[in-house]
């Protein structure tokens, strides 16, 4: 599948401001089924300088500074790729001993995964359901990871929040409700506290509804011997196909925001964002 995405953010602010330098996430990261075409990112005002780079978890990120105050910034990332069909569930598990929890990573992987693992202090509620999860998936490690992606599909209301970091754990398994990066990091927490390495992805997903109210989407990946990092998606409680474009994935959420960086001045500002995602023939 061809899509063209064009995704505008912009803030504005209540008086002039100095931008210090910025890092941008919005090109799609190396995929074994994306095909990058055509990518353009226009930053306004004008930046002093801009460099592309890959961050310490290879994501791709643009690195932008400027001169003078301004009053407003605004990002206008705009590209077309070629999505391939894959199949979600063709792996292997190896060793077989990763097939059953608990188990723990072994070899090269002890080390690497460590910060895969850092996980929440969670309340007995949220660790109860997940043990639930566990006992009906027969500590079989692919079903717990794909019963617990459907179970909380079935019991969590998504919903729409623009701004702020997602909510603790508890808080979104206490609320039942939480918009794709709540309900992801809860995801998360859960699965590093048996033992799973998982890790936060930022990006787009196009599952050919017939809305058109996109979004940044967030979904999660665990890494399993023999499968490499699996990705779902509890916020449709399936296993992400050709339909999701990461754009960054990391241990926290914190490294896979579109726009980060700090401003000097005292205004206040109001973000306003607009994503179109486009079937091509």
């Amino acid at each position: 599948m061809r899509l063209k995405i064009i995704h505008r953010t912009n803030y504005s602010f209540s008086d002039k401001v100095f931008f210090e330098p910025h890092q941008f996430r919005f090109k799609p990261c190396n995929s074994k089924h994306i095909k990058l075409e055509i990518f353009n990112i226009e930053v306004t005002p004008s930046f002093a300088g801009i460099s592309e780079q890959l961050d310490i978890e290879n994501n791709f990120l643009h690195f932008c500074w400027f001169d003078g105050m301004h009053s407003e910034m605004e990002i206008l990332a705009e590209f077309e790729l070629i999505s391939f069909d894959f199949n979600p569930v063709d792996f292997l598990v190896y060793p077989m001993n990763y097939t059953k929890i608990p188990f723990q990573y072994s070899g090269n992987f002890s080390e690497i995964v460590l910060p895969y693992l850092k996980k929440t202090e969670m309340d007995y509620q949220l660790v109860d359901f997940g043990n639930t999860v566990l006992s009906e998936s027969n500590n079989n490690t692919v079903d717990f990871i794909i019963n617990s992606t459907r179970r909380i599909h079935n019991n969590f209301e998504v919903i729409e929040r623009i701004e702020g970091e997602p909510y603790h754990p508890d808080r979104t398994f206490q609320l039942k409700t939480g918009s794709c990066r709540d309900i992801a990091w809860m995801q998360i927490n859960l699965l590093r506290h048996f033992g799973i390495a998982t890790r936060f992805v930022s990006g787009y997903c196009f599952l050919g509804t017939e809305s058109n109210d996109f979004e940044l989407h967030a979904w999660c990946e665990a890494y399993i011997p023999g499968a490499g990092w699996i990705g779902f998606d509890p916020s449709h409680g399936i296993l992400t196909g050709n339909s999701y474009i990461p754009v960054a994935a990391s241990t926290n959420y914190s490294n896979t925001m579109s726009v980060t960086g700090n401003i000097r001045g005292s205004a206040t500002s109001e973000l306003l964002t607009d994503l179109n995602i486009e079937l091509l023939k």
